[in-house]
């Protein structure tokens, strides 16, 4: 490419000229090319080392002049080919004009403007260069693609110097961060090292520092430990590699992760900052922060954040911390975690000023808000440019909602109820419920505790009653001194009054408050009513589900024992299921949302149940249950670091797997008394996952002693079940209710009760060191933990499902998995025109989740097959793949790939000849004319006319038999179940086939069949053997099949001929061309022409019974018929010349080929009438010892797998970057 002009002053070190003229040397790179020897050795590590772009633009040109010793780099060259292009322009258009000035500056100048002026044209559609230099980012970039082979569709994130641990050496080298792989470089000394990770094979990475490696970044993956150490930055180049494998781990878990990574804005033009993409996953883990730590919607992005104070009127205080400007929120937190957090969404304010400033105050901001509430924020340095964000993003607020002031934005449910409000449960979003909700679709407008109180009134409660009373008032005058709402100051008091345990009658408020469930149901007013319209009626696997859970939720409580409070349920998870299909719905959901239903209405206990599904326990609910499982991981993990004597006897007796599902996937709403649980659940709300956490470790470590003294799971099962069993609230004014957990539990002997407030005190007390940010860096370790175990079980679990009788060993078909999973996945990185990119579910079977194309299956082929058939590769690959496509949908699952490679390689000389036989028969041989494959589909319909009616009339007969029974009694169950097993019996009987099945084969796909066995043929090391051999069998069988052309009676054939005599003329004869007799594999390719393969209508599907149903004598195959032009390019030559002809060196092959030539020439077309059956070819092979070697022959897959695996990611030959070098 065209450089910059920059002065060199050694123009001669380390470079050879290999190109001069009065005014430009061409150099090359010494030690690149042939040779260089120990100069080359030290040259090469010098550029590895510091990074030098001679490592990737070896050849450069040099502007000289006569009498100066100062040179001018103009261009540099990845390769000969791109060099010598710009050297050729140089002397094609500037030589001449050199040659006239008499000024040796004078030409300088002007051949620097002349460059300055070509790289400006190249570069005047692109955008404008940023802070750093585009040029080396994307040098970087072809580095990386030209050392690890990877396609233009990877994209570098960024790079670093680092040493890479190979034992105890250290190998100085550059690290490449891309979106979808980890790779690393090093040449020191002639000795090279290349690593190439794909971050989806990351089981574990984590950054330590011992003895033997100084602050290194450990990468685990199945195989290998790798350790890199001696970063300039090792925190940011930590956290972008954890982000890296976080998105990594999103697409294995589902294929919504691929999105993710999608939405990664692909740099539109070449010359992109060094820091783009880098900069945009930063903003993704802000954005991803911002939303946790202040509960906000998942559509959320952070605007900019800077440091402030501010004024708290109660404690008189400036409390310093961080501001948070976004579209629709200003979220303010201080620095010391639990003194004050503040959500002031957009919608509620009304006047943002500037106050004076003075010295006590400095650059003030005024916020008021409709509630009447004003927050003073201070010591803000860009005051004026912040103003200005907040004007602009109230201007784009929507003015939607009806009434309000002239400012145009008014919400249509006011976010805060006034101060002194004695029933803030009625106002809280009662506005809302008559306008968003259409008629017709009933739901409960309040929390289902008022519908059905069950307890007495508050005077007859004594202590309780007061004690409740109490915290009401506690609650109000928190609400009159901190504000009331959404606005509210969130303070280290308001943590106490939660723990103190939330009054019955605020209970819904706030955990729509704490959640951040509440402004997304201001924020979507009616979304939930047209939800629960459009999913009535529906019916899908969710649903069904749901009906069979409704009844087991809490079904000890009133509400949920009658249809008013079932029905009300049903709403709800129908309604979130219809949202998230990705979701639906999962077991434990119903307890859980029959608790939120309990405080709040419909509409509220379904945006409660949206922020614990989406934001708050993340994929806890998804069909593998990761999140729980995640979690289960750091529990472990904390197990051991805070009760260590515990975690070892946990882990000898397996529990910990056992209980931490149920308490996290519920919140202990299951294991414990409701009036307990839900105690928990308000520590939830406003603490998150850490409150879960410690509830866990302080039960533990309250039942240490006994648990180590159990013996078994069993004996610590009761013993953590008892215990929960008598965890009770002595403070819930409702009636207990019953726990049927400790029906099943009690004993003659139970144990003393334990009050949830004391066990909340203790958990905190002892394990209140857990903070957010902790949590989720073990998360992250955790779930790639868990992923990767999952994936492992996935891939057991298809291995198992692969039928006995494959032949594949269990070591060889995980390793044919861990391929053809990697093809699948590369299709998500880079083909994402593929039909295989877009339809992975990880709801379906583990067996059909990862699916590859043609193309893919191709690339697989061409490296596993055992048969090596050169240019015939892609052709023979294309048979495959639609012989293995049964279902027509062009993508094909694990199992039907390796039942493919296991026809290939197993099984004796008779199996593998079958699977040779079908892969030249319909639908693997497909008609390239779609004329012919039309008669063909009417020769097969007329062929199995009588059959297909005889079908038509059982399955009719069948129907009416059904339609009988079903009119019948339900007693006559049992006889059905005898019919549908018996037909399945005679199904699999049908799959039986054997070689008297087969279909015969006619000329042209003997022919094809010949061609195939030649370029089998080719490579092998018995070559000629195998070409007389194979010359005498074709010859036989062509005159085998003339002899039994006579012998076939008349009426056998004829709905054939009637078909050729009224639909087509006769065939001409078309002129000889010899010279195409050799390339058959490149005119005929079936997969160049695709039109042919959807046009066999009536041909059978199953691969294992092609041509079952017309198995009469006469029968042919739909590629029968050719027109002139197949004619003309196939079947001009002798049908046996295709074989011979060109390849065979021996004289009596020679004659042979005139012979059978003379004999097969007669017509000079395709003989239609001429067919062989497979047990003749059989017999034929067999007469010849050197064929029957040859396929009997074992070949080792697990060598070609280690060769695939080694190649996966070397997309491109050298002669590809000669060629990208000319273009860029």
């Amino acid at each position: 490419m065209w450089l910059a002009p920059e002065e060199v002053l050694v123009a001669n070190a380390l470079w050879v000229t290999e190109r001069a003229n009065p005014f430009f040397v061409l150099q090359r790179r010494r030690g690149h090319g042939q040779g260089g020897g120990l100069t080359g050795l030290l040259v090469g590590t010098l550029d590895v080392v510091l990074d030098s772009s001679a490592r990737v633009a070896p050849y450069r040109i040099l502007h000289q002049t006569q009498d100066s010793q100062i040179y001018w780099t103009v261009a540099s060259g990845s390769s000969r080919r791109e060099i010598t292009k710009h050297w050729e322009w140089l002397e094609n258009n500037l030589l001449q004009t050199l040659s006239i000035f008499d000024n040796e500056e004078d030409i300088t100048t002007f051949v620097k403007g002349k460059i300055h002026g070509i790289i400006a044209e190249e570069n005047k559609n692109l955008q404008p260069q940023g802070d750093e230099d585009p040029g080396k980012f994307k040098e970087a970039e072809l580095k990386m693609r030209k050392q690890f082979g990877m396609p233009e569709g990877e994209k570098l994130v960024n790079y670093y110097s680092c040493s890479y641990w190979k034992g105890h050496m250290p190998r100085q080298g550059w690290l490449y961060l891309t979106v979808n792989h980890l790779c690393f470089y090093s040449f020191l000394l002639g000795k090279e090292v290349s690593l190439v990770v794909q971050w989806v094979d990351v089981t574990r990475l984590e950054k330590n520092a011992t003895l033997l490696f100084p602050e290194s970044i450990r990468v685990d993956t199945r195989e290998q430990e790798l350790f890199f150490s001696m970063f300039l930055n090792i925190g940011e180049t930590f956290k972008l590699m954890e982000q890296l494998a976080n998105l990594a781990m999103r697409q294995l878990l589902d294929s919504e992760g691929f999105l993710e990574d999608k939405a990664l804005p692909t740099p539109p033009r070449p010359h992109r900052n060094i820091s783009a993409l880098k900069r945009d996953l930063d903003a993704r883990a802000k954005n991803e922060s911002y939303r946790a730590a202040f509960r906000l919607p998942g559509d959320e992005r952070l605007d900019g954040h800077t440091s402030c104070t501010l004024w708290i009127p109660l404690s008189k205080l400036h409390v310093p911390g961080q501001m948070f400007l976004s579209s629709n929120y200003i979220c303010f937190s201080s620095k010391e975690e639990d003194t004050c957090r503040l959500i002031i969404p957009l919608r509620e304010v009304t006047i943002v000023e500037k106050a004076d400033s003075c010295s006590v105050l400095p650059s003030p901001l005024s916020i008021s808000t409709k509630s009447k509430m004003t927050f003073l924020f201070a010591n803000l340095k860009d005051r004026d440019f912040l103003v200005q964000r907040i004007s602009d993003f109230l201007q784009k607020m929507p003015s939607k909602h009806p009434g309000g002031s002239g400012s145009g934005r008014k919400a249509s449910i006011e976010d805060q109820a006034p101060e002194a409000s004695p029933a803030p449960q009625e106002e809280l979003g009662q506005p809302a419920s008559p306008t968003s909700r259409p008629h017709g679709v009933p739901t409960a407008s309040q929390g289902l505790l008022k519908l059905f109180p069950g307890n007495m009134p508050m005077e007859d409660l004594g202590a309780k009653g007061a004690k409740e009373k109490m915290k009401e008032e506690w609650w109000h005058i928190h609400f009159f001194e901190y504000g009331r709402g959404v606005c509210m100051y969130r303070t280290a008091k308001t943590r106490a009054l939660v723990l103190k345990g939330i009054p019955e009658s605020l209970r819904g408020e706030l955990w729509l408050l704490f959640s951040g469930a509440w402004n997304e149901m201001v924020t979507h007013p009616g979304y939930y009513a047209e939800l629960v319209e459009k999913s009535t009626g529906k019916y899908s696997l969710a649903t069904e589900e749901i009906e069979r859970d409704l009844h087991r939720s809490m079904p000890e409580h009133p509400a949920f024992q009658n249809e008013l409070g079932i029905a009300a349920l049903r709403r709800v998870l129908t309604a979130y299921a219809f949202r998230n299909p990705t979701i639906g719905y999962c077991q434990a959901m119903n307890i859980v949302t029959s608790v939120l239903l309990l405080y709040g209405s419909e509409e509220e206990a379904f945006w409660l149940l949206v922020a614990l599904c989406e934001r708050m326990l993340p994929d806890y609910y998804n069909n593998r249950v990761v999140g729980a499982l995640v979690d289960q991981g750091i529990f472990e993990e904390l197990t051991r670091e805070f009760l260590p004597q515990l975690s070892e006897k946990m882990q000898a007796l397996g529990v910990i797997a056992s209980i931490s599902l149920s308490w996290f996937l519920t919140l202990f709403l299951s294991v414990m008394p409701f009036e307990s649980a839900v105690v928990i659940v308000d520590c939830f709300f406003y603490e998150g996952i850490k409150v879960v956490l410690q509830v866990a470790l302080a039960i533990l470590d309250a039942n240490m002693e006994q648990l180590l003294g159990c013996s078994d799971e069993g004996e610590a099962m009761t013993v953590l079940g008892r215990y929960l069993d008598n965890v009770v609230n002595k403070q819930s004014i409702s009636p207990p209710i019953p726990h049927l957990h400790a029906l099943l539990t009690s004993g003659d002997d139970p144990p003393a009760e334990v009050d949830i407030f004391d066990l909340l005190k203790v958990s905190y007390e002892k394990f209140s060191s857990l903070r957010a940010y902790d949590i989720e860096q073990m998360r992250f370790k955790q779930r790639l933990k868990v992923i990767q175990s999952l994936e492992d079980t996935a891939k057991r679990s298809v291995v198992r499902a692969i039928p006995g009788d494959i032949g594949f060993s269990i070591e060889e078909l995980e390793d044919l998995y861990v391929v053809f999973k990697a093809k699948h996945l590369t299709s998500q990185y880079w083909g994402s025109g593929r039909p295989g990119a877009a339809r992975r579910d990880p709801s379906l079977p583990y067996l059909e989740q990862y699916r590859i194309d043609a193309s893919q299956f191709q690339e697989l082929f061409a490296r596993l097959a055992p048969w090596a058939c050169g240019t015939h590769t892609p052709m023979l690959a294309g048979r495959m793949f639609r012989l293995l496509d049964r279902n027509k949908d062009s993508l094909i699952t694990f199992k039907e790939f390796v039942t493919g490679m296991s026809g290939m390689y197993h099984g004796d000389l008779t199996d593998k000849l079958k699977v040779l036989y079908k892969l030249h028969l319909p639908p693997a041989l497909s008609s390239e004319d779609a004329e012919s494959a039309l008669e063909a589909t009417h020769y097969f319909t007329e062929d199995s006319s009588s059959e297909e009616a005889l079908q038509q009339g059982e399955r009719e007969g069948a129907g009416n038999e059904n339609i009988q029974e079903k009119r019948e009694e339900k007693g006559n169950s049992p006889p059905d179940c005898r019919h549908y097993l018996q037909m399945w019996a005679k199904e699999k009987e049908v799959q039986k086939e054997t070689i008297k099945d087969l279909p015969k084969m006619n000329q042209e796909q003997f022919i094809e069949l010949c061609k195939t066995l030649y370029n089998m043929f080719s490579e092998d090391p018995k070559e000629q053997d195998l070409y007389h051999a194979i010359a005498t069998v074709a010859s036989l069988l062509l005159r085998i099949g003339e002899v039994g052309k006579r012998f076939l009676g008349q009426p056998g054939r004829k709905p054939r001929d009637t078909a050729r005599g009224d639909d087509e003329p006769p065939v001409p004869d078309p002129p000889q061309e010899p010279t195409r007799e050799l390339q058959p594999a490149a005119t005929d390719d079936p997969q160049a022409k695709a039109g042919g393969d959807t046009q066999l209508g009536n041909v059978p599907q199953e691969s294992q019974v092609v041509g079952e149903e017309g198995g009469g004598e006469g029968q042919c195959s739909p590629s029968q018929r050719l027109s002139d032009d197949e004619t003309k390019d196939d079947m001009s030559m002798s049908s046996y010349s295709v074989v011979s002809t060109g390849s065979l060196q021996c004289e009596d092959l020679a004659e042979d080929t005139v012979l059978v030539g003379g004999e097969a020439r007669s017509g000079s077309t395709v003989d239609t009438d001429w067919s062989i059956s497979f047990e003749q070819i059989l017999a034929s092979i067999l007469t010849e010892s050197v064929l029957v070697n040859f396929f009997e022959e074992k070949v080792d897959i697990g060598l070609k797998i280690k060769e695939q695996r080694k190649v996966e990611r070397q997309f491109s030959t050298s002669s590809d970057y000669e060629q990208s070098g000319v273009s860029g």
